[in-house]
């Protein structure tokens, strides 16, 4: 897991083939005003638009997800997210089966921190992070990138 600013985002590009593509579509875009929504940018790069209320931690906590085939890019861009985050390596309790067609796996365990994004805040969380976000009070706006490994 790496937990950055967008000012760093070019120290990233190497990490992955569409790392600069997405931090680019960031750049290029009024973030601020983008409908709620999935795109497709290119093969193997699309990007969630999500505007919600900040869950309580308990609600939050039934989404505690892992996936196996993307590595998720998360921009806070309004509000002040708060996420849970534990190794994958740790989490023994399943929560259901591995859905393919979503690439999502949940989980019983309990996280072992929690960490905030405010605006302009990223984490870049791979298939051995697992996670939890949405929790806080109020708006919170975010853009969630999906890269196919």
């Amino acid at each position: 897991m790496i937990i950055d600013s967008l000012k760093n985002a070019a120290k990233y590009y190497s990490l992955h083939p569409n790392f600069k593509a997405a931090f680019d579509f960031i750049a290029q875009n009024d973030i601020e005003s983008l409908p709620d929504g999935m795109t497709t940018l290119s093969e193997g790069l699309r990007v969630i638009v999500n505007t919600g209320n900040g869950n309580n931690k308990e609600d939050a906590l039934k989404f505690f997800e892992c996936h196996d085939e993307h590595i998720d890019i998360q921009l806070c861009v309004r509000g002040l997210e708060i996420y849970a985050w534990k190794p994958r390596e740790k989490c023994h309790q399943p929560n259901g089966e591995y859905n393919t067609e979503k690439d999502v796996r949940f989980w019983h365990d309990t996280p072992d921190t929690y960490f905030k994004l405010t605006n302009n805040q990223f984490a870049i969380l791979y298939p051995e992070d697992c996670h939890a976000s949405m929790m806080g009070e109020g708006e919170i706006k975010k853009l969630i990138f999906k890269l196919k490994i």
